[in-house]
């Protein structure tokens, strides 16, 4: 069984497949789990109010302060599968 390490890995090269794009609202949910799996907490300044694309990414990322980097990494596996199940041709 691979670890969650290599899961995480995989998802992330899994979801650059994807044959159709996801929503913004399901590319800022899988930044901020991203994110929050590889460098914990925001550790950021916030940025502008007119610089809208960074502050919904650091939102995205904020909103999971205190979730655990193995949290975060599982989140964004199951994320990451559901979007796959959903991009399978019917």
């Amino acid at each position: 069984m691979a670890t969650l390490e290599e899961q995480f890995l995989q998802a992330k090269a899994d979801v650059q497949g994807l044959n159709q794009k996801p929503g913004n609202d399901v590319l800022l949910k899988l930044y901020g789990l991203y994110k929050q799996g590889t460098e914990g907490d925001v550790s950021l300044e916030k940025p502008g109010v007119f610089d809208f694309v960074a502050k919904a990414k650091y939102n995205a990322w904020e909103q999971l302060k205190g979730i655990s980097t193995e949290e975060a990494q599982q989140q964004y596996i199951t994320l990451v599968k559901d979007l796959l199940t959903a991009d399978q041709p019917e």
